[in-house]
């Protein structure tokens, strides 16, 4: 499939990219080639082929958020330049 030049051209604009008259027609020609090799793929008979959205099963491994400390440590706290009750205190980022 041969794009013309003005499909190039809107294919282009649509991307938002610019480009001279000698980037279009290389653009165009590797396009075209693109094009047929997914052309070549219509001519597959995929009758009997079971649709699916992955060509592997994907197994999500996922732990569960255990709550191991649910208040800072004093020796954490220590650390802290400036402290409020068992909190570090920050400079306020809002005004």
């Amino acid at each position: 499939m041969n794009l013309s030049s003005d499909e190039v051209k809107h294919i282009a604009s649509l991307a938002k990219i610019a480009m001279s008259d000698s980037e279009l027609k290389v653009i165009g020609s590797q396009l075209s080639q693109i094009l047929d090799q997914f052309r070549s793929l219509s001519t597959l008979n995929t009758e009997n082929i079971e649709i699916t959205a992955h060509p592997t099963s994907l197994n999500t491994v996922l732990r569960t958020d255990d709550i191991t400390n649910s208040k800072a440590d004093k020796s954490m706290l220590d650390n802290a330049p400036r402290k409020e009750g068992d909190f570090v205190r920050v400079r306020s980022v809002l005004e």
